[in-house]
């Protein structure tokens, strides 16, 4: 485009969507949440309009989320190697959408649908139609993602998103955490899991709440308990400000990671708490755990949500 004087923002087109006093703003890079805001405040730890997002916040984990140990792996008789994003732990990570463009393909006050094919490249075979959609109502956030294998060989495929949960408290340390996660993964040195374990008596059971303090997670959770709709929630509270909010999955959800950002940069540091809700678990398209095959033409769909209190 020679001769524009136009400013592009590092995050792209910004669309916004509101209910109420709930605003939402989905950036164009990467198709991910920047911002959730209510009239008490921010939900999520997002991104200023003129940065660069950092620390994966908000962005969706497509055709994987998490960490792929050493980038390759096994399917259909073939060995695919991804690039190593992760390069000093040697691993592919977080998926290959990232940094992606996304369009919008539908929009009203309170909804927009974004959406991206993605297409082979290196490591990766399989055309990939994915469309999310984010929605607000009185109850609060809706996300729901829907993949569809639009080439003609089945595909892996694993979903995830990376949102930072903040109650507008200066650090996490205070807030009181409580998780569904009945068993945890223990990671390698690279993140990679080797085993789970029952969270009780651990230092990882949050089925009752309970403050983060000092805790550090960066840990993955599954066989999530579930409420009588189905649902596993993920509930903060704050009792300096009295606020609350609750991330909930459905039931193509079977895996949450808990990160509370000890090794982000410094100013971002335990500022929030990541909640990423995983359709499979970390290194899944080696181990297979949670991994989803897609045959031509079939979709798969996943939603979460954020009530805030």
């Amino acid at each position: 485009m020679t001769g524009t004087s136009e400013t592009v923002m590092p995050s792209g087109e910004q669309h916004e969507i509101r209910h109420g006093a709930q605003r939402v703003v989905v950036a164009e890079v990467g198709g991910g949440l920047r911002t959730y805001d209510t009239e008490r405040g921010p939900v999520l730890d997002g991104y200023a309009v003129d940065e660069v997002c950092s620390g994966g916040r908000g962005q969706p984990l497509i055709p994987w989320p998490n960490r792929l140990r050493d980038g390759t792996f096994e399917f259909g008789g073939v060995t695919h190697r991804l690039p190593l994003t992760e390069a000093p732990a040697g691993n592919a990570i977080h998926g290959l959408l990232r940094w992606a463009n996304w369009t919008v393909a539908g929009r009203d006050a309170n909804r927009v649908v974004v959406e991206h094919i993605l297409h082979p490249q290196p490591g990766w075979s399989w055309p990939l139609a994915v469309a999310i959609e984010y929605s607000l109502d009185d109850v609060g956030l809706t996300v729901t993602t829907t993949a569809t294998n639009v080439g003609r060989e089945a595909c892996p495929y694993g979903a995830g998103q990376h949102p930072y949960l903040t109650l507008g408290d200066p650090s996490i340390d205070r807030l009181v955490l409580r998780a569904p996660g009945q068993r945890y993964l223990e990671a390698d040195e690279r993140g990679i899991p080797v085993s789970s374990h029952d969270v009780r008596e651990t230092r990882f059971d949050y089925s009752e709440p309970r403050e983060l303090g000092a805790a550090t997670l960066d840990t993955g959770y599954t066989e999530l308990r579930r409420d009588d709709d189905g649902l596993a929630r993920v509930m903060l509270e704050s009792p300096d400000s009295g606020r609350s909010a609750t991330l909930w999955v459905d039931g193509a959800y079977g895996y949450l990671m808990l990160f509370t950002g000890d090794t982000l940069a410094p100013g971002a540091r335990r500022r929030g708490l990541a909640v990423e809700p995983m359709t499979c678990a970390p290194n899944a398209f080696q181990s297979g755990e949670g991994l989803v095959v897609l045959q031509p033409g079939a979709s798969h769909t996943a939603r979460w949500g954020i009530t805030p209190g």
